[in-house]
C-alpha cells in the first residue's frame, strides 16, 4: 500500500481551534475576545504615558523618565504573557483513531440482534493517585479514558489535561501547558493596575501642590489631571477584577487545586490527591517542566492510496450508545446493508472470495464469476433475497467484519454451481472437436 503526503494536521483538525501561521499557533474560537482584552490594556497604558508620564517627566526631571520606561516595559511583557497563555497548546490529549479495547466480563457483555457478542465500555473507571481512588470518565467524543484531572472542554472541543477552566479574555482553555502563563499574566496585570493607579494620584496631587489649589479643583486642571482621574477609576475597577482572581487562584495553587475540581469536587469535604503541601505545590506550578505537546499540527497526515482490509473480531459499544445501523466498508464508502446498493455491494464481494476461493478440478484455478448477476439476481429482488442480520457498531466505527444470512449463502452457491456447469459444459464441447 503506498502512502502519500497528505494534508497538514492543523488543517484537518477535528477540534474547534482556529490556528495562525500555519499551525504554529492556536486559539481558542473565541480569539476575537484576545483583541478587546489588548484594547483594555494598550489604550490605558497609551493614555498614561502620553499624558501622565510625559508630565511627571517634566515635574521628576532626575527620575521621572524611568516611569516612562517602566510603564512600556511592564505593558509589553504583560501582552507577551498574554500571547504564551492564547496562542499555545494547553495540553490538548490526541484524540483516539479507534475506541479502547473493551474487557471480557461477564457484566458488560450484551448480544446483539445477530446473537454477536456486544462488548459494553464501563463508563467510569477507577484509579489510584497517591494511594486515594480518584474515578476517570470516558469521552465519547475522543474515544478514550480522560486522565485523572482531564476534562473535555465543550468550547474547544478537546479534552484538555489538568483542564482549569475555559478564559474567555484569552480566547483559549487553560490547562497544564500554559497555566503558569495565564497567572503571571493576571499578575503582571494586577501591578501594573496598581502602578498606574499610584502615579496617576501622585499627578494629581503634584498639579495640587504647583497649582496651590484644592485637591477637588487639581483634578481638573490640567490635561494630564483629568487623564489620571479617569485611569484612578479605571485601574480600580479592573483591580477588583484581576486582583480578585490573583487571590483566588493563588488559594487554588497553595491547595494545588483547579476551577474546575473546586466548584465540582469540593475537596474542603473531602481528601485532596494531589496536595501535596503549599511549597510543593508552588514548585510544581513554577518550577517544573512544561511537558512537550503531544500534538505535531505542522505534521503531514499520511493518505492511505489502494485498500487494506482489517479484519475486526466481536463488536463493542460505547457507554452512551444505544442501537445503531450496521455497516461494512467497500473500499472508501460506507454501505449500508438493508438497501439496494448495499445488496448489490455485498454480493459482488461474494462473487469476488467464491473467485479466489473455489478451484476447478479440471482447469486448476477457479476463474471469474459471471459478471451478469442480473439473470440469477433480478434487480427488483435484490433486498427480499438478502435479508440482513444488523448488528450494533460503535461510535460509527466502520467494521470490516460482516455476516451473511442463509438465504445469501444458498444464493451465492447457486452462482458458483452455474458457473461450474458453465465451465465444464464448456471444457467438453472444446474435447469434441
Amino acid at each position: 500500500m503506498q502512502v502519500a503526503a497528505g494534508p497538514r494536521v492543523y488543517r484537518v483538525w477535528k477540534g474547534s481551534n482556529i490556528f495562525f501561521l500555519q499551525g504554529r499557533f492556536i486559539f481558542g474560537p473565541d480569539v476575537r475576545s484576545l483583541f478587546l482584552t489588548i484594547f483594555l490594556i494598550v489604550a490605558p497604558a497609551s493614555v498614561f504615558c502620553v499624558l501622565v508620564a510625559r508630565k511627571l517627566m517634566d515635574q521628576f526631571s532626575d527620575w521621572g523618565v524611568s516611569i516612562m520606561v517602566i510603564t512600556v516595559a511592564f505593558t509589553i511583557y504583560d501582552l507577551f504573557l498574554l500571547l504564551l497563555t492564547s496562542g499555545r497548546d494547553p495540553g490538548i490529549v490526541p484524540r483516539s483513531a479507534h475506541p479502547p479495547e473493551p474487557e471480557s466480563s461477564e457484566g458488560n457483555l450484551e448480544l446483539g440482534s445477530s446473537q454477536t457478542p456486544q462488548l459494553r465500555l464501563p463508563r467510569i473507571k477507577d484509579v489510584i493517585v497517591n494511594g486515594i481512588t480518584v474515578k476517570v470518565k470516558y469521552c465519547d467524543t475522543c474515544m478514550l479514558y480522560r486522565p485523572p484531572r482531564c476534562s473535555h472542554c465543550s468550547i474547544c472541543n478537546n479534552c484538555v489535561e489538568r483542564f482549569d477552566h475555559h478564559c474567555p479574555w484569552v480566547g483559549q482553555c487553560i490547562g497544564l501547558r500554559n497555566y503558569r502563563f495565564f497567572y503571571m499574566f493576571v499578575f503582571s496585570t494586577t501591578l501594573l493596575c496598581i502602578y498606574v493607579f499610584a502615579f496617576c494620584w501622585v499627578c494629581v496631587l503634584k498639579t495640587k501642590d504647583v497649582e496651590q489649589t484644592s485637591l477637588w479643583r487639581a483634578m481638573g486642571k490640567t490635561s494630564a489631571s483629568i487623564a489620571s482621574v479617569v485611569l484612578i477609576i479605571y485601574t480600580f475597577i479592573a483591580v477588583w477584577f484581576v486582583g480578585g482572581l490573583s487571590v483566588f487562584h493563588l488559594y487554588l495553587m497553595s491547595t494545588n487545586q483547579t476551577t474546575y475540581e473546586n466548584f465540582r469536587y469540593r475537596y474542603d469535604r473531602r481528601a485532596n490527591p494531589y496536595n501535596r503541601g503549599v511549597v510543593k505545590n508552588f514548585i510544581e506550578v513554577f518550577f517544573t517542566r512544561i511537558p512537550p505537546s503531544k500534538n505535531n499540527f505542522r505534521a503531514r497526515v499520511p493518505r492511505e492510496q489502494g485498500l487494506q482490509a482489517r479484519p475486526v473480531s466481536g463488536g463493542f459499544m460505547s457507554p452512551n450508545m444505544g442501537r445503531s445501523m450496521g455497516d461494512i466498508e467497500v473500499g472508501r464508502k460506507a454501505v449500508a446493508w438493508g438497501s439496494e446498493e448495499g445488496a448489490r455491494a455485498g454480493l459482488d464481494d461474494i462473487e469476488t472470495g467464491m473467485s479466489n476461493d473455489i478451484m476447478d478440478e479440471k482447469d486448476g484455478v477457479f476463474g471469474a464469476a459471471s459478471p451478469d448477476l442480473a439473470r440469477v439476481l433480478p434487480p427488483e429482488g435484490l433486498e427480499a433475497r438478502a435479508p440482513v442480520h444488523s448488528r450494533r457498531s460503535s461510535w460509527g466505527r466502520r467494521s470490516g467484519n460482516w455476516e451473511m444470512s442463509p438465504e445469501v449463502l444458498a444464493l451465492a452457491a447457486g452462482v458458483a454451481e452455474s458457473h461450474r456447469i458453465g465451465t465444464s459444459g464448456s471444457g467438453a464441447e472444446a474435447g469434441n472437436r
